[in-house]
């Protein structure tokens, strides 16, 4: 290891040009994507504040499920954020979320806390949607860059980013308990502004730093990331679990709150000590082997180091211009990079959105209702509290352990990850069986099947987006895929769910001889208020697991082959260019081999 340390040659100035070498490194980028993601998750932790809306505006079962229907809405049609980030740099697209994020559920929070009069029902609906709709623009903003920055580990970092995402529910939940206190009301008006915050503070970390031929410091970087959120994931749900059950004072909630931030500010500790070694080889005119670093264009002048990254600017012969339709019915291989049209009006993906639709839109009507299942399965409020927070654990460690298991599966033994996804959703239709017919206990196994299985979903289809689509488009395409998920929310959350649940509460009132307008709230009890309907959700996740697995068959001699051949061709060919221009300095054998392997 080179022993050059910061300042000792050249002072404050050194110090100076290491801290702008990291805030303009990618591995500054990483841990700033893997922040935002950890502050994005404000829909997971609906299930908390849900019943605040519907005690505070009197709301019945069924429209507080139809506000659900719009909160999953604004998550997952994201369209317009893939079409506005094909076309604006990514500080606009992180600013445009921010403010929809504030706008939003500022909006929700003054509704239900009565500092205005009560709104409309299309008005919660809208509000609710608009601050759902703000995570699709910094999701897409940061998980197309860090994949197109990453594109040779992508499985294992979508999962790391998606995992970040599902545990971001608990962590924001600490985070508040620790500002506010135990109060449903103000968590609404702690996701108002602090995701905005947090976008408005990193709005220009977030940018394409394409670095060709180092996938094993990628990867290694990315495993210690995972390691770290791991043990945050595991402390997390230990001090949850310790929360419900002992009464924990405001000082509490501070500590363990802070141990939650240095646990999120570690990777920053990673990220410093990847640059460093930079910067020790460039003290000593070192430079990296196989590195090229194609930067996009800033506002700002970026500040001159000496060998940190050099660009190259490779011109490309131009091509005649076709007619976007001309070619909508003959699409390249898979692979390779489709037009918005040629992904969309493919079979591939309509088979993607049935599994979405099936798949996704099941899980999300039990997680919606959880809190609702608990209560009338006769759990205590402590209990339910418990496993609706743990929900979000479930959901990480579901979108971490696919991404990272299915890239170990396919680099190692071509196990395609339409097959995974296949094996995925019938499990999740155990949970949904275990919800349907339930035993003592048995909702704590249901929670923690559908939280994983819905984890893993997330992570899979955009990783299959990205692999079967190529990524050119995949701005626009990464939120296609997920595009059948708030109807499959509203057929199973407001039309199956809400309208089964009110009926069988309806039918409670009756043998009691009570009439509708003697109660404020609908309220069921017994193991008959989703019995039906989760019957109904394991048949449609079932479905779901058929159109996944027709998939696989289609795309089985894609995955047998080497998918990510592409990336490593134009590995090749960028380091002959570099080569070729003598842009890399020469250096002996022994210190090129210790940094190839670092």
């Amino acid at each position: 290891m080179v022993e050059t340390g910061i300042g000792s040659g050249g002072g404050s100035m050194d110090i100076v040009r290491f801290t702008a070498q990291v805030l303009r490194g990618r591995w500054f980028m990483l841990f700033a994507s893997v922040l935002l993601m950890g502050c994005a998750g404000g829909t997971y932790v609906f299930g908390i504040y849900s019943k605040a809306i519907k005690r505070t505006l009197g709301y019945d079962q069924t429209t507080l499920n139809l506000i659900g229907f719009f909160k999953d809405l604004g998550t997952t049609v994201g369209i317009f954020s893939g079409l506005i980030a094909e076309v604006t740099p990514n500080w606009f697209v992180l600013l445009v979320g921010a403010s929809l994020n504030f706008v939003g559920y500022f909006m929700v929070w003054i509704s239900v806390s009565g500092r205005i009069s009560k709104p409309q029902i299309w008005q919660m609906c809208l509000y609710i949607c608009i601050g759902a709709n703000s995570q699709n623009f910094t999701l897409t903003s940061v998980m197309v860059t860090s994949v197109k920055n990453f594109p040779g580990n992508r499985g294992t970092l979508l999962g790391l980013l998606k995992g970040f995402t599902g545990l971001s529910g608990a962590v924001m939940t600490q985070l508040y308990l620790a500002i506010y206190g135990n109060n449903s009301t103000s968590l609404i008006l702690f996701i108002a502004w602090f995701p905005a915050v947090m976008s408005i503070f990193f709005v220009y970390a977030i940018r394409l730093i394409k670095v060709v031929g180092q996938s094993n410091v990628e990867r290694r970087v990315i495993y210690k990331y995972l390691l770290i959120s791991t043990v945050l994931a595991l402390f997390i749900m230990g001090i949850t679990i310790t929360q419900k059950q002992k009464t924990f004072s405001h000082a509490g909630y501070v500590v363990t709150s802070t141990v939650v931030c240095i646990f999120l500010f570690i990777p920053l500790a990673v990220s410093v000590k990847e640059e460093l070694v930079l910067w020790n080889l460039m003290k000593r005119n070192i430079k990296p082997a196989n590195i090229l670093t194609v930067e996009t264009p800033s506002l700002v002048d970026p500040i001159p180091l000496s060998l940190t990254t050099r660009q190259l600017v490779k011109e490309e012969n131009p091509k005649p211009t076709v007619s976007c339709f001309s070619n909508v019915f003959n699409p390249p291989e898979r692979g390779e990079d489709y037009t918005i049209l040629q992904a969309v009006l493919s079979i591939d993906m309509l088979l993607l959105i049935i599994g979405s639709f099936c798949g996704l839109g099941t899980s999300l009507t039990a997680i919606d209702n959880l809190g609702q299942i608990g209560e009338s399965l006769g759990y205590p409020t402590l209990t339910i509290s418990t496993f609706i927070s743990l929900m979000s654990i479930w959901n990480y460690f579901g979108r971490v352990c696919v991404g990272l298991i299915s890239e170990i599966l396919l680099t190692k033994w071509r196990f395609p990850r339409t097959l995974v996804t296949t094996i995925v959703l019938l499990v999740s239709c155990i949970g949904h069986i275990l919800i349907a017919f339930p035993m003592p206990g048995s909702i704590y196994l249901a929670s923690v099947i559908i939280g994983l299985c819905y984890g893993a979903q997330v992570t899979l289809i955009y990783t299959v987006l990205s692999e079967l689509f190529g990524l050119k488009y995949y701005s626009t395409l990464y939120n296609c895929g997920t595009l059948a998920m708030p109807l499959g929310s509203y057929v199973f959350n407001v039309r199956v769910a809400g309208f089964l649940y009110d009926k069988e509460a309806l039918k409670q009132l009756k043998v009691m001889g009570l009439g509708r307008d003697s109660v404020k709230e609908l309220t069921c009890i017994g193991k008959q208020c989703y019995g039906l309907c989760f019957i109904i959700l394991a048949a449609a996740t079932f479905i779901g697991a058929l159109s996944s697995f027709v998939l696989f068959i289609r795309t089985r001699k894609f995955y047998q082959g080497d998918i990510y051949k592409k990336f490593r061709q134009e590995t090749t060919l960028a380091n002959r260019e570099v080569e070729a221009t003598e842009l890399v300095s020469p250096m002996d054998s022994d210190i090129k081999r210790k940094v190839s392997d670092m």
